[in-house]
């Protein structure tokens, strides 16, 4: 046993803990960040599927609710969901954040409050859009089909400075790390100034559990080997996403101070439908994502379209049907084009812990997100029998990548489990800054959010230091 005193202990090294800890260590901090995940660079991340599932994910790359419809895909490397993500980057709009100020009672949330902390988090980044010249063949049909259908789409922006496409560099390589370190990720841009400015990082090193006591906490820690370690802290903040943060709380014994811990978890089902072409698509080449829908119509339906495609372990588990019918789709791999739906869903789940302390999703749609989906399949097949699809083929399960909740912020703990100056209700040592805040679903990327939320769980926690 080890135990060493800072000002802060990070717990996760992803997007949204990477950004507090560069502010609190540029303002002087002692700042040490943990993370259960190994640290690659652009020369040791996995070469191929099956190994970046089982290396840069939780449980070999998939856990599942507890009725089994629902793939839940959950980052552990440093960088988190950064490394793992197409680094695309929106703002929500002011639909999103009236629903927020209107459950949380917090003026942050309107494009007033958050614009100053959007330009913090974006003032870090490359922010670019794919040029259509470098479009591929997915990403045209998807355009021209809403252009055929009447349908409106955009740009999508994302985090990347030197993505190569013109020399014919493929993007769906970066879902298991860039080699290029063109994605900005965070061990490309806050985590690394953080590291500059005199914070430590400890990789490897899962957190067992965090105890509040005197003026501070002590933080239990296991390093891969099973070397356990003990810290102690004035301050923690929890960033180890929805799922794990709401873990390692209720592991901790919070659950009967905080009554609505694990509640109120959401996570954007993505229904992914592939469709068959004559000729090659080649969904696989060149930039994976280039355009999203951007239309009010859908936006009010409660769902969104982006072009999007899977590697090939993925899309055989996704193809519906077996033996050699399914061998026979797979062969035709290059000639499936492929949109997903993604829903903005209304009924929320909730994280509990199994006999063995390992989080259990209890997670389901509900009439109306049924309706949800439905209207997207209803748009994405209209826009591939506009464009010439010989088939249509839905995936065989949805796809959960934005987990969100469980640590939702509010006006007190009978209805949430963090307040306004974003500490846990009763905790003035524990605050939390990833995406378990949320209070609902907003429909839009969470990245870019999570990143000014981080900048802002900082500012207050430089504000509270007496």
């Amino acid at each position: 046993m080890e135990q060493t005193e800072y000002d802060v202990i990070v717990i996760g090294a992803g997007v949204g803990g990477s950004n507090v800890a560069l502010e609190l260590a540029r303002a002087g901090w002692r700042v040490l960040v943990l993370e259960a995940g190994r640290y690659y660079s652009r020369r040791s991340y996995p070469r191929g599927e099956l190994d970046g599932n089982a290396q840069l994910f939780w449980n070999g790359g998939m856990e599942l609710n507890r009725s089994a419809t629902l793939a839940l895909l959950r980052a552990k490397v440093v960088g988190g969901g950064s490394i793992v993500n197409q680094a695309l980057l929106d703002e929500f709009d002011h639909d999103a954040l009236d629903d927020w100020r209107q459950l949380t009672g917090m003026d942050l949330f309107s494009e007033t409050g958050m614009r100053p902390w959007y330009e913090r988090a974006r003032a870090a980044l490359q922010i670019q859009t794919v040029p259509l010249a470098h479009a591929n063949r997915n990403a045209r049909l998807f355009a021209d089909g809403f252009a055929r259908c009447g349908f409106q789409c955009a740009p999508l922006e994302r985090g990347e400075a030197d993505c190569g496409h013109g020399d014919g560099n493929d993007c769906i390589e970066c879902l298991y790390g860039c080699r290029r370190d063109s994605k900005q990720s965070t061990p490309m841009t806050s985590l690394k100034g953080a590291l500059e400015a005199g914070a430590q990082l400890l990789p490897e090193c899962e957190v067992l559990g965090i105890e509040e006591v005197g003026q501070g906490v002590r933080v239990h820690g296991r390093l891969a080997g099973g070397r356990r370690l003990l810290w102690q802290t004035r301050s923690v903040v929890l960033a180890a996403g929805a799922v794990g943060s709401t873990g390692l709380l209720l592991r901790s014994g919070y659950a009967e101070r905080l009554p609505r811990l694990g509640q109120r978890f959401f996570s954007h089902p993505q229904y992914m439908y592939y469709a068959r072409y004559r000729e090659p698509v080649d969904a696989h080449r060149g930039p994976l994502q280039s355009y999203k829908s951007a239309d009010a119509g859908f936006r009010r339906q409660g769902f969104k379209l982006e072009n999007v495609f899977a590697p090939p372990v993925g899309t055989a588990l996704l193809l519906p049907g077996s033996g050699a019918p399914h061998q026979q789709r797979m062969r035709q791999l290059r000639h499936f084009a492929c949109i997903e739906v993604a829903v903005r869903d209304t009924a929320p789940g909730r994280i509990g812990l199994d006999r063995h302390g390992r989080p259990l999703i209890d997670k389901e749609l509900d009439s109306e997100d049924r309706r949800r989906a439905a209207a997207g399949r209803r748009a994405v097949e209209a826009i591939f029998e506009a464009t010439g699809a010989e088939a249509v083929l839905p995936g065989r399960f949805g796809i959960c990548l934005h987990l969100m909740g469980g640590l939702t912020l509010g006006r007190n703990a009978a209805t949430a489990v963090v307040g306004a100056d974003f500490r846990l209700f009763g905790s003035p040592h524990v605050y939390v800054a990833d995406a378990g805040l949320f209070p609902s679903a907003p429909g839009i990327n969470p990245s870019l959010t999570i990143m000014a939320l981080g900048r802002r769980v900082a500012a207050r926690m430089l504000e509270d230091r007496p």
